[in-house]
């Protein structure tokens, strides 16, 4: 096409898009202003994309902020347990039929976060209207402590204190669930069981017993959790517990005496079925008996025994074949020895055989028995069967029997008639069991073991010609001599009283006694011993203070409501095999 050609093109073109004036025509204005205003938007529509990117961008940098917060936060508040240590179970306790001794139950307790604390004082002043105890110099302290993230205020709430709290509406007051020991029995079984401190950690006895065996490194290292352990059952019998702590705390009661004890223990495996101390506390609550009641004088108090240890003296003569039954001893005079005069309470100055020492409980003639034993000979026999190291059980609180640095012929003599060497009561039966059951000297255990398991441990200390000899002398005494206060219509019962004067101030008191006593049933087949203890009663039945009014009717109620639940049958035939021994 020629150049003049394109103009005429040109030309054309520009008539159709100007009106007759020669101005542009609607058409063409149209699509200018279409193109302006597209250009407009997509600048509007970048600009809303820069601000959405610019929101997304700040909104990523506070997530990645809150996600590292969280994440630190653990060591911020290193003070509060992770849950799983928190919510960790302990397992039941039951007795040996199944009783529940103790368990866990579900609790919360009150924390705070001083941080986020508006007003510590309007804060103190609220709570305290639901928790009036609540020590309000402390709580400000701590809710005004800004650079704190976390205080515990209150462990352990009830439901209704929570519920109170959480209808003040407090900010930064919040909750954590915890597990509390629950005892349903109170202070039944407390010095069996012990108790555990507010982190729900084994303190003492049976429950320190449970952590020591592992669960309290479990816990530590956070292995633990809320799933149900298998129970740990005990050799106890609940209903034979309650029997003993019923008798213990009345004994205290109605003697005014400073404190009462006893055991119920199995003569063929060891098995402790009862045993309690008064006073005592309720390991619910086991501040309430810091002063006196933690002390459990069964295990881990150590006193003189009195003549309960002329049993000891007579089964260590009549094994080492030196005397026998049919022998007899002078105690028509008091014995004078290194400037100290031993003399009989219940003195008959004549001679005495054997069985009669024991019945009459002479000093006299007991101590004329050990010394034909002599020094080393009875030291030995009292290590062997157990009086003189201290006892292997599984609770802790076991104190060591105390003796001599260095025993002379004074020490000997006056240990035979139990003065010179403190043990504890329990430590006291055990050694007792062993001199009934054969000669088997069998470890306690506070849970369930065979007679064939007891086998498997057990050491023979004595002869059993010995044991059947002690038996006599055990039933003679209880049928004849100062046992008698214990016998129980139905019930052979064996026994051996024991009145000690307690010494005070280096010197031995005429008017405070420690009153043991020990009763072994039924004596022709010796199945259960109990061990009682009444320390410095101030009255007893018929107005006496002696073993004998005081300590033996402890075991006489015991054995009259237990024997049965004990599945003892009563028998009222003409004696017992135990009177057949002669001498």
């Amino acid at each position: 096409m020629s150049f003049l050609s394109r103009i005429m093109v040109l030309k054309s073109k520009a008539h159709f898009a100007t009106d007759g004036n020669n101005r542009p025509s609607d058409g063409f204005a149209r699509s200018i202003f279409e193109g302006a205003r597209k250009r407009k938007s997509n600048q509007a529509k970048s600009r809303v994309v820069l601000l959405v990117a610019s929101f997304v961008a700040v909104y990523c940098v506070i997530g990645g902020r809150l996600a590292q917060f969280a994440m630190t936060l653990p060591e911020m508040t290193s003070s509060i347990l992770p849950p799983d240590r928190l919510m960790a179970s302990r397992p039941d306790i039951i007795d040996r039929n199944g009783a529940l001794l103790a368990t866990d139950i579900r609790t919360v307790s009150l924390f705070a976060e001083p941080n986020k604390i508006i007003d510590a004082d309007e804060a103190v002043e609220e709570l305290r209207k639901v928790l009036p105890d609540l020590d309000a110099k402390s709580t400000y302290k701590k809710l005004s402590t800004k650079s704190s993230h976390f205080a515990w205020l209150r462990r352990q709430l009830t439901p209704k204190q929570q519920s109170q709290i959480l209808a003040l509406g407090i900010p930064g007051i919040g909750f954590r669930p915890e597990k509390r020991r629950f005892y349903p029995g109170g202070s039944t079984a407390a010095h069996i069981l012990g108790y555990v401190n507010i982190d729900n950690r084994g303190v003492a006895g049976m429950e320190k017993y449970i952590d020591d065996l592992g669960l309290a490194d479990l816990a530590a290292a956070g292995m633990t959790n809320d799933q149900p352990l298998q129970p740990v059952k005990l050799s106890v019998d609940l209903r034979v517990q309650d029997i003993v702590h019923d008798a213990v705390v009345n004994a205290v009661k109605n003697f005014q005496a400073k404190g009462a004890g006893a055991a119920v223990l199995n003569v063929h495996t060891g098995e402790v079925v009862a045993m309690a101390s008064a006073p005592d506390f309720d390991p619910n609550y086991p501040n309430d008996g810091a002063a006196e009641g933690w002390l459990n004088r069964m295990t881990n108090g150590t006193f003189e025994m009195g003549s309960t240890f002329k049993t000891f003296t007579m089964a260590m003569a009549l094994d080492s074949g030196k005397v026998s039954l049919r022998d007899a001893f002078d105690a028509t005079n008091p014995i004078r020895i290194g400037g100290f005069t031993i003399h009989d309470f219940h003195g008959q100055r004549r001679v005495l055989t054997v069985p009669e020492i024991f019945q009459y409980s002479s000093n006299i003639g007991t101590a004329k028995i050990a010394d034909l034993v002599g020094i080393d000979g009875h030291k030995e026999f009292l290590t062997r069967i157990g009086l003189l190291s201290k006892m292997q059980t599984e609770l802790p609180e076991v104190k060591m029997p105390s003796q001599p640095r260095v025993w002379k012929k004074i020490n000997s003599i006056t240990i035979s008639f139990g003065h010179g060497v403190s043990t504890t009561p329990l430590q006291t039966a055990v050694a007792g069991a062993a001199l009934v059951n054969g000669g088997k000297l069998i470890e306690p255990t506070f849970l369930p073991r065979t007679r064939d398991e007891a086998d498997d441990i057990a050491k023979l200390v004595i002869k059993k010609s010995t044991s059947d000899d002690v038996r006599f002398l055990l039933d003679f005494n209880g049928s004849k001599g100062s046992g008698r206060a214990a016998r129980v219509p139905g019930y052979d019962v064996g026994s051996k009283t024991g009145t000690a004067d307690k010494v005070v101030n280096g010197r031995y008191s005429h008017t405070l006694n420690f009153n043991t006593f020990m009763a072994v049933f039924p004596i022709d087949n010796p199945q259960y011993i109990i061990m009682t203890f009444c320390d410095e009663p101030k009255t007893g039945e018929h107005g006496g203070t002696i073993s004998a009014y005081t300590a033996a009717p402890i075991a006489r109620d015991i054995i009259a409501r237990a024997a049965p639940i004990l599945g003892i049958q009563p028998s009222f035939g003409n004696g017992n095999s135990a009177l057949l021994v002669s001498y």
